[in-house]
Formats: C-alpha cells, sequence, structure tokens
C-alpha cells in the first residue's frame, strides 16, 4: 500500500506530498528528491547484537505507527576511516546495521518496474550503503527501475571462522535483504519477478556465492558480477585464519569469547592481522598477499562448492548473467602502495611463480609476454588471478552449466594523475553511478568535471545495465565458446573477441579452488 502525505519534503518543493509506503513491519515515510521517491534507512532485519550476535539475520521488529525513511542507517562495524577519503562522510551511530535504501520514480504498486539491488564491494571488510558514490538516483532515473541498496555484515562479524556460529553470515543477510525485496518491493513500484542483482569486486563475489546459494534461489532472475575476485576460503584456511583473528585479542575463535567485546572494538583484529599476513604466505599461500583475512567460506552447507564448480553444474542455469571486468585492475593497488614504476624483476618473480597457473607458469608468462616490462608483469599476473580470469571463468561455467552471458572488459582509462591508473579496478563504479566527485571517483576523475567522453560512457554503462535487468539482453550478443565476442567499454565502444587473449589461453582449464591452508 502506498500513500502520500502533504509535508515539506527535502529537494522538493514544500507543497509535494511525501511518499508513504507500509512495508510488512510498518509503514515508512520517504521524500521526493528530484523526481524520484528515495527512502533510507529501513530495516530488513533485526540488530545483529545481544543473543543474535554471529547469528543467522532474523526478521526485523515491527513498529506502529509512520516511521521516517529520510536517513542511511548506520554502517556495519568496521574501520571508519575508509568509508570515503577526502571528505568523510557523516555515518549515524546506532546497531542498526542491517537496511535497505530504495530510489523509485514512483512508488506504485501498479508500475512493476524491473528492480536494481545493489551489493557493495570493500574486500568483505570494508563497505556502506550510504557512501556518496552509491547515490542511485542517476541510475533509477535515467533507467526508469526500482534501485535498492543494502547492509551486510563484515569482517569478524561477517565472515570470520566462529565456532559456533554459521559461516558466510554477511551472506545470510544479504539473502535476507532479497527475502525484504520479494515480500515488500511491489510496494515501492517494483516488479518482485524481475530483480537483479549487481554489484563489484566483494559485491560480486558476494553475487557469485548467491548464484550457487541453496539459500537464494528464487531470488533473483538476473545477475551482473563487476570484476568478480578469485578468492574464496576453504573451510581449514578459514578456521585457522579465525584463530589468528581471534588470537589478536587475546581470545579463543568462539561465539562465548568474542561476544564479550565491543563490535566496533572487534575491527582491530582484522586491522592488525592484515599488517601480518604476508609473514603467513607458508601457511596461507595465495591469500597472504591480498591482505584481508576475509572471503566467503566454502563450507559445505551455506555455501556448498565455489561459484565456479556451481555454476557449471547447472545451479544458476535459469539466471542471466552479466560478467566482466577491468582491464588494468590491479593497478589501484600498487598505486595506492606507492609501487608504481617501482617493482623489481625480483618482485615480479616471486609473484608470477606465486600466482601464474601450472608449473611453469612463470616462463609461460614470459613467453606470453615477452616485451613486458617487471612493473607489467607482476601487475598482469595478480590481475588475472584476482579479477579478470575469475570473471571470465564465471561466464564460461555459466555456459558449461547451460546458462548464457554477457561479457564486458572496460578499457577506457581513468583521467586522474594524467591516465596513469588506466582502466583499473574500480573505475567502473563512479562510470556506473555517475558519481565522480565521491569515494574513489575522488581519486580516479582528480575532482574534476567529467569530460563529454566520461558522460557519454557513464551514461553507456547505465543503458546497458539497466536494459539487461529489463530484458536480459545488455544490447550485445552472449559470450560463446566459439567467436568469444564481448563488449569493449572505452570512448569508442566496439564488440570484439575477448581483448585478454593470450591471459585467457594461459588460465585455459584451471580450476578456481577453495584457498587451502597449507
Amino acid at each position: 500500500m502506498t500513500t502520500t502525505e502533504s509535508r515539506p519534503s527535502a529537494g522538493g518543493p514544500s507543497e509535494e506530498p511525501a511518499p508513504v509506503v507500509r512495508t510488512t513491519a510498518g509503514a515508512v515515510r520517504g521524500r521526493r528528491e528530484e523526481g524520484l521517491a528515495v527512502f533510507r534507512g529501513i530495516p530488513f532485519a533485526a540488530p545483529p547484537v545481544g543473543e543474535d550476535r554471529f547469528m543467522a539475520p532474523r526478521p526485523a521488529d515491527a513498529w506502529n505507527g509512520i516511521r521516517d525513511a529520510y536517513a542511511f542507517g548506520p554502517p556495519p562495524p568496521q574501520d571508519l576511516g575508509s568509508l570515503g577519503g577526502p571528505g568523510l562522510i557523516e555515518v549515524p551511530d546506532g546497531d542498526e546495521w542491517l537496511t535497505v535504501n530504495v530510489w523509485t520514480p514512483d512508488p506504485d504498486p501498479a508500475a512493476r518496474r524491473p528492480v536494481m539491488v545493489w551489493i557493495y564491494g570493500g574486500a568483505y571488510k570494508l563497505g556502506h550503503s550510504g557512501s556518496p558514490g552509491y547515490d542511485a538516483r542517476h541510475l533509477a532515473a535515467d533507467g526508469d527501475v526500482v534501485v535498492v541498496s543494502l547492509n551486510y555484515r563484515l569482517g569478524m562479524e561477517g565472515f570470520a571462522s566462529i565456532e559456533g556460529a554459521p559461516a558466510n553470515r554477511g551472506l545470510l543477510d544479504q539473502v535476507a535483504a532479497l527475502e525484504w525485496v520479494r515480500d515488500n518491493i511491489a510496494s515501492f513500484g517494483g516488479d518482485p519477478g524481475r530483480v537483479t542483482v549487481f554489484g563489484e569486486s566483494a559485491g560480486a563475489g558476494s553475487i557469485a556465492s548467491l548464484l550457487s546459494m541453496p539459500r537464494a534461489a528464487g531470488l533473483f532472475r538476473r545477475a551482473i558480477a563487476q570484476s568478480v575476485p578469485g578468492t574464496f576460503f576453504s573451510d581449514a584456511l578459514a578456521r585457522d585464519i579465525g584463530a589468528d583473528l581471534a588470537a589478536e585479542l587475546g581470545l579463543r575463535p568462539t561465539v562465548a569469547d568474542l561476544t564479550t567485546v565491543d563490535p566496533r572494538r572487534l575491527t582491530s583484529a582484522g586491522e592488525t592481522l592484515s599488517a601480518k599476513m604476508l609473514q603467513r604466505v607458508d601457511r596461507w599461500g595465495q591469500a597472504a598477499p591480498t591482505v584481508t583475512p576475509f572471503s566467503p567460506v566454502v563450507d559445505g552447507e551455506i555455501l556448498p562448492t565455489t561459484p565456479w564448480q556451481a555454476l557449471a553444474s547447472g545451479a544458476a542455469r535459469d539466471i542471466d548473467l552479466l560478467v566482466g571486468h577491468n582491464r588494468d585492475e590491479y593497478r589501484l593497488f600498487i598505486a595506492m602502495a606507492g609501487q608504481l614504476g617501482r617493482i623489481t624483476d625480483e618482485r615480479a618473480a616471486s609473484a608470477l611463480r606465486l600466482f601464474a597457473p601450472g608449473p611453469d607458469g612463470e616462463q609461460a608468462y614470459r613467453t606470453a609476454f615477452p616485451d613486458a616490462s617487471p612493473s607489467e608483469l607482476y601487475e598482469r599476473v595478480q590481475t588475472d588471478w584476482l579479477f579478470t580470469m575469475p570473471s571470465l571463468h564465471l561466464a564460461e561455467a555459466q555456459r558449461a552449466g547451460g546458462g548464457s552471458a554477457h561479457v564486458y572488459e572496460l578499457t577506457w582509462p581513468a583521467p586522474g594523475n594524467g591516465g596513469a591508473l588506466g582502466a583499473c579496478h574500480g573505475l567502473d563504479i563512479p562510470l556506473l553511478f555517475g558519481t565522480y566527485g565521491a569515494d574513489l571517483g575522488l581519486l580516479l576523475f582528480a575532482g574534476a568535471e567529467p569530460s563529454a567522453e566520461a558522460e557519454a560512457l557513464s551514461s553507456r554503462f547505465r543503458s546497458s545495465w539497466t536494459a539487461f535487468a529489463r530484458t536480459g539482453d545488455p544490447g550485445w550478443p552472449a559470450y560463446d565458446d566459439e567467436r568469444r565476442l564481448v563488449q569493449v567499454l572505452d570512448a569508442e565502444s566496439v564488440v570484439t573477441a575477448y581483448p585478454e587473449e593470450r591471459s585467457r589461453r594461459l588460465w585455459e582449464g584451471y580450476e578456481f579452488r577453495p584457498l587451502p591452508l597449507l
């Protein structure tokens, strides 16, 4: 049920009615903003504190009257210094971390618009749906779609292996949010039968997980995965890392011990262990250099197998998939470490030995890229291992399982730093949302007004993504094993054979398995 009230609303004339929508837990009042109805901070689950700490989410408590849905809910516990950089966003206090936000052209139940549900990234330890870079007004308005964003538990609260707690609590939060969408989105003008999940980096890894999870079956029709990370932990590795996380606090990795620690203090364990992970390559192997002690865990129950195995077995054959990556993914992390142009051949060789596939992986890369500098080899192998090949292999697994997939690669270089960052990790976010002056956009666009070229590419992103949400067709052919056609997104966007053919051949037949405890 949707009603309106004649009362002032931010972003519009005072006489414009404020939209009121009834959800399963109670009525919420939103605001009219630039032609949209916007609702922020609606609880989709109860606060996961007290007896609910480290447990699967339970439904939100009902409320009486009309609840104002004007402000984003508080972010899940994390290092709050990570939420913004220059111009840090203001974050509310409280423990109602599990909230959703809705941008809709019109909360009319008869509208039945496509629904797009955004899942943020951040290495499974950072992120907040209220970050300015995820402002969905352009996407909702330009595409005539309903956009939902959500918070989920991060770090130790959401992903650490803890005795007595279910694995992958952050993923269970996402399932609960999608159940909220199923039960409520029609009242906001959305079609619960046309839900598309979309996300980037850890958000894309979450979507790959949701495609594989029996608990998520039937909750969405389409999926867009932007830069899928290949890092999934085995149960043994997750338990070992969980023990080290708890040890940073002088505790055991149990619900009984960890519930004694304030959630906001628990984040310090992840921060201190991240700084030490490179010292544990002998135990944690490829997981150690990622310097994040959190990833989805292939626990055999909530996440029965890796996404690649699940999709190849047909788990998502009835779901339309759009998946892709950026050409120069890993360059962002090299730049953030202050190492651009400073990689020695010794460091490149070490990275090749650790990440390149096969017993002769280092030599295979040097042969395939004979003119590459140490910096280029170092970047290429980590770009391939962490993002590009996991993304491509997800499309190939979907095809093998009887489904279809559309593939893209972003090659347009970020204008910041004189273009030195190239088409790096995260560039797709400000382009998709049109938020060039927020979050990563501040770095990648250097605070400058976007060029006409950038605006045109940004518009192309939104039109392709929303067309896919509407019909399952983003505007280019599906990927196949013969022509391997992909959409290259650049100043002059073209459909062509997969551009990273040398890397594809190096990784052909490679299986992305759960990262082991050595």
